[in-house]
């Protein structure tokens, strides 16, 4: 069988690549249209896509890919939980409601520094993050607030109305991967069990994504790239469920806490969770996410209080203010991979308790 073996081709004059008018066929087939890629960014399924192509739904925020005659989801779940270097602490009570956003460098200890101020001055709200973008959402400032407002955390400034929870609530907990934020539980006037679902990249109001297996208020929520967690609550309860992020649905039984407890505090890397504090208690305990099953002891913070806020990049556990025998400006920290008793941090700007931590970069 002979070969031939062609380096370049060129036009008749040598100058550049040749003009096919009329195309090349190979098998029959216009090479125009072989190995062509099909790319869709809407909200109703495309009409007689390729084998190949991919879909975007812009109303549910999933990604698809047609083979043999069907979409197929795309699974993001194992994407890495985007966790930065900067917490912020935002709102909470001092006697009076706060719209104070503090932050710190969660790598390097010291006391917090000013970053600007929530739209609406509350305590008892929730927060979350994509990494880049943080939001807090809901609380209360006399009466119970539906307000979700947000930050570019690596630029200091006030923070932007961003949408609406599905009804005022005080007392929820919100965790998040780099895509969704979840706020679950609270009270709007009587304690639910209902879980709302953003976009963080996308401002607008949260959408109905399922329930917690009881109502629940004045809970814990911790996270990882996949699973969603809550913790402990009103009526006091030592429950952790979980959720899948990327898909709604109700939560399911996870395991126990070590103490049930309410007013308590969580945060987390991509592997561990971390539950810290409540009324009078100075417990931590942790769980590994992927794997259900019973919190285990972690240590103790440097000052039993409750109502605190919280928040955590890869190696780092944070947890700051609180109500102690007064408001607290207490920071401490641990660190995640390692057991053990938490240590001296810094001190928030203001004393204060019932505020909400997040972070990034």
């Amino acid at each position: 069988m002979s070969k031939i073996k062609v380096d370049t081709v060129t036009n008749v004059a040598g100058t550049g690549a040749p003009n096919i008018p009329d195309g090349i066929t190979i098998g029959g087939v216009a090479l125009a249209s072989v190995n062509t890629q099909e790319h869709y960014a809407q909200s109703t399924e495309p009409s007689s896509p390729k084998d190949g192509a991919v879909w975007y739904d812009t109303d549910d925020d999933k990604a698809y890919v047609y083979i043999n005659s069907e979409f197929y989801e795309l699974d993001y779940t194992d994407i890495p939980l985007h966790i930065g270097n900067r917490g912020l602490f935002g709102g909470g009570t001092s006697g009076s409601n706060s719209d104070v956003i503090d932050y710190i460098t969660i790598t390097s200890t010291g006391n917090a520094t000013d970053f600007g101020n929530l739209t609406v001055a509350r305590y008892a709200l929730s927060a979350c993050s994509s990494g880049s973008r943080g939001v807090f959402g809901g609380g209360t400032s006399g009466s119970n607030s539906d307000v979700i407002d947000y930050v570019t955390i690596s630029s200091t400034g006030n923070a932007t109305d961003f949408g609406n929870l599905t009804a005022a609530t005080k007392f929820l907990a919100a965790c998040s991967n780099v895509n969704r934020g979840l706020f679950g539980g609270g009270n709007d006037g009587t304690r639910v069990n209902t879980i709302n679902y953003i976009t963080i990249a996308n401002t607008g109001n949260a959408t109905d994504f399922g329930d917690l297996l009881a109502v629940r208020s004045y809970l814990s929520s911790c996270s990882s790239s996949t699973r969603g967690l809550w913790a402990g609550g009103f009526s006091t309860t030592n429950e952790i469920q979980y959720v899948t992020i990327a898909t709604t649905g109700n939560a399911t039984d996870f395991g126990d806490l070590t103490v049930a407890r309410y007013s308590l505090a969580a945060c987390s890397n991509n592997i561990k969770g971390l539950f810290a504090g409540a009324a009078s208690s100075d417990v931590i305990d942790h769980v590994t996410i992927a794997t259900t099953g019973n919190a285990t002891d972690f240590g103790n913070l440097s000052l039993a209080r409750g109502s605190i806020g919280a928040t955590a990049n890869d190696s780092r556990g944070v947890f700051a203010g609180g109500m102690a025998s007064s408001y607290s400006n207490t920071i401490d920290y641990v660190t995640i991979a390692t057991p053990g008793n938490a240590t001296d941090f810094g001190d928030l700007t203001v004393a204060r308790e019932y505020l909400a931590g997040l972070s990034g970069d």
